[in-house]
């Protein structure tokens, strides 16, 4: 298994937020990208929020 990442640049936000995760397991870059989408951009961490960030997910490391 590769490493995989999501990168809030890609998506327009409020607050222009530049952050991008990475890891190596999915389950482990699905916490992170929670904990980040419930904490900076007050987003409910449901069932539905972790489908749709796991389908963001892109294999490789985010671009500098």
């Amino acid at each position: 298994m590769g490493r995989k990442f999501i990168d809030c640049r890609e998506f327009p936000s409020d607050i222009g937020c530049t952050v991008a995760l990475s890891a190596d397991s999915e389950d482990e870059l699905l916490e992170a990208a929670v904990q980040h989408a419930v904490a900076v951009h007050q987003h409910q961490d449901t069932p539905e929020l972790r489908t749709q960030l796991k389908s963001l997910f892109k294999e490789g490391t985010p671009p500098a």
